[in-house]
């Protein structure tokens, strides 16, 4: 199991003065005596019977300066507004998170509180492996999967761990007994020792100082081992020291610059600064190399810079050595969301309102080739994933992409992922977005979804419309204008008068409110009119943008919209005179969605199976009135 362990050397720094409590009383093993305890709120009091470290670490925090943290099970979004933030909530079931605020900085601390976080049982796990190899040797099945691997680890550690509780004695293999001090005796000597745990000195120093039963068992507290347990199954099974980062559902993204903190960027409270890092490059190249290895792109001073994905579908960037990244390696996290953003969930953000997401609706479902376009970080992925509920559910889609992010709720989904670093088609082992384009047009997809266009699979993506197939996209670009200006450039090089066969641009950017609250907002939904061989420009028309002063979408495009009433309702067999009750259609469409809204199904598989059923009994049959 040793194998793809991501071992953890870490610097911590604490943002306060840690308290001393000079009460001689053991609160781990008797939290009902503890008077902290009996102070804390009821929701609070829970989750210190299930995780007694929580209580363990309130102990050092000091609540005679600070009062009580908050403790929340849910985040909302109008904590926003907190300004001096104090407050813990759970990431997982063995870990939590306290949000702290440092009054000398725009970055709030982000402290995660782990089982293992104030037990140093570094100096333990020498002689615990030790024992453990002749046990991994000795089965007969190897674990397949994380989870068996988790299973066998915690069985494992059972057998060569004695677990001694309070007050009881343990002949030790010298002969001697051990008497277990309590939670304060080891507290008072956690505040005097460097809490890197960086002391132990070699397998043989290690062994000199562990206690061990005649059997040989190692022997430690019930707070020692399930610090051990948790450590163990963490850096030898899971991620590592980003465990409680990756499991934290309101983190965004997670950046390592190198020697220094973990920066994280969350939901709530934007950017916070992490009390964990690396002090150390060695350190710091290790954890990058393992983690490298977890994504099964290895990463060497050959090949220096990797774009991957994690085994929990995160997307990382990993720059290696200190050759090309003068702080040391560096890592930028993507997190994956276990349930994507729906459209309402972005009407609720007011990304956009629920008229610009009607319109959007209507012209996907009818067969529109669109492009997400905006700067880095601006929500683009999200938006485009949330919009795949507006394709029809009968329909076959394929997805390309060079890191998987997208997830789409139909079933007849063909997913392809890029391998290799080839920049036109592959060569050797390469199989690029390009030649993965190639195949979807042979796979007779109703739509094809392409994760990124940026480079000669552009010219393929505009071949895919010509012949009829809807193309949704994202692109890297700040206006129409400029979106244009790179589909022409090299490498994509698309002939202009080919450019109208996408319909519409929608640009999104991150944008910064009179509040100083950075918020993602879509500013412009366009229809491509065509090019103008006379002025060498091209045609298009804003339906929708965004009004900064009153932060609403106002629908320019009522009245006047080529898609609607040139090529979708003709292609429907509406009528001249009735094309202008198009406009009602996206209005019916907007009340849909606001009563799906407010029934509740707001969760992005929720909405997707509720306008299945609405489809279903022909409520979305495009009729016109007289």
């Amino acid at each position: 199991m040793s194998a793809g362990e991501i071992s953890v050397a870490t610097s911590l720094s604490l943002p306060f003065r840690r308290a001393v409590n000079t009460e001689d009383n053991d609160c781990a093993n008797n939290i009902e005596s503890c008077a902290l305890y009996r102070m804390l709120p009821t929701n609070a009091k829970e989750y210190v019977q299930h995780s007694p470290h929580l209580l363990e670490y309130l102990h050092i925090f000091p609540v005679d300066e600070y009062g009580i943290p908050l403790f929340f099970s849910e985040l909302k979004r109008d904590l926003k507004s907190m300004t001096e933030p104090n407050l813990i909530y759970p990431a997982n079931a063995d870990t939590f998170v306290h949000i702290f605020f440092d009054p000398n900085d725009v970055r709030n601390y982000y402290i995660p509180i782990e089982p293992s976080f104030l037990h140093s049982v570094k100096d333990l796990v020498p002689a615990v492996e030790y024992k453990l190899i002749d046990l991994l040797d000795a089965l007969e099945d190897d674990p397949v999967t994380d989870e068996e691997r988790s299973t066998v680890l915690r069985k494992l550690l059972r057998q060569v761990v004695q677990i001694q509780m309070p007050g009881e004695n343990i002949p030790t293999k010298a002969g001697k007994e051990t008497a277990n001090p309590g939670f304060m005796g080891k507290l008072t000597g956690f505040l005097n020792k460097d809490l890197t745990g960086n002391d132990s000195s070699g397998r043989s120093q290690a062994f000199a100082h562990v206690s061990r039963t005649p059997d040989g068992r190692v022997i430690m507290s019930p707070q020692e081992y399930s610090a051990l347990e948790y450590m163990m199954v963490r850096d030898k099974v899971d991620i590592g020291l980003l465990k409680p980062f990756l499991s934290d559902k309101y983190i965004e993204d997670i950046t390592c610059d190198g020697i220094g903190p973990i920066f994280v960027e969350h939901k709530i409270f934007k950017g916070l600064k992490s009390v964990v890092g690396w002090d150390k490059e060695k350190e710091l190249d290790n954890y990058v190399i393992k983690l490298a290895e977890r994504t099964r792109r290895p990463i060497t001073y050959r090949n220096p810079i990797i774009d991957a994905t994690l085994p929990d579908g995160s997307r990382i960037n990993i720059v290696y050595s200190t050759d090309i990244s003068r702080k040391g390696s560096n890592f930028t996290i993507r997190k994956a969301m276990d349930d994507p953003i729906s459209i309402l969930k972005l009407i609720e953000f007011k990304t956009m309102d629920y008229l610009c997401a009607a319109y959007l609706w209507i012209c996907i479902e009818n067969g529109m080739s669109l492009f997400m376009s905006g700067e880095t970080a601006s929500g683009k992925t999200t938006t485009l994933n949330a919009m795949t509920t507006f394709i029809p559910p009968e329909n076959k889609i394929v997805s390309i992409e060079d890191t998987p992010e997208l997830q789409i709720p139909h079933l007849n989904w063909t997913r392809e992922v890029s391998k290799g670093k080839g920049k036109g088609e592959g060569e050797g082992g390469d199989v690029t977005m390009f030649d993965l384009l190639k195949a979807a047009l042979r796979q007779r997809p109703n739509q094809i979804i392409v994760g990124e266009i940026r480079g000669v699979e552009g010219s393929v993506a505009f071949g895919a419309m010509q012949t009829g197939h809807p193309v949704l996209s994202t692109f890297h670009a700040a206006s129409v204008e400029k979106l244009v200006q790179r589909l022409c450039g090299d490498p994509i090089l698309i002939p202009k008068t080919y450019v109208d066969n996408l319909n519409i641009v929608v640009i999104q950017s991150s944008v910064r409110r009179s509040t100083g609250e950075l918020v993602r907002r879509i500013l412009s939904i366009n229809e491509l009119i065509g090019y103008n061989s006379e002025t060498g420009g091209f045609s298009f028309v804003e339906m929708f943008s965004w009004n900064p002063v009153t932060d609403t979408h106002e629908f320019h495009g009522r009245g006047s919209s080529y898609l609607l009433e040139n090529r979708i309702a003709t292609m429907l067999g509406i009528p001249d005179h009735k094309k202008a009750g198009m406009y009602l259609e996206v209005d019916k469409r907007a009340r849909i969605l606001e009563r799906l809204h407010k029934a509740g199904y707001s969760g992005f598989y929720d909405l997707y199976h509720m306008m299945t059923k609405i489809k279903k009994q022909g409520l979305l049959t495009i009729e016109i009135p007289d």
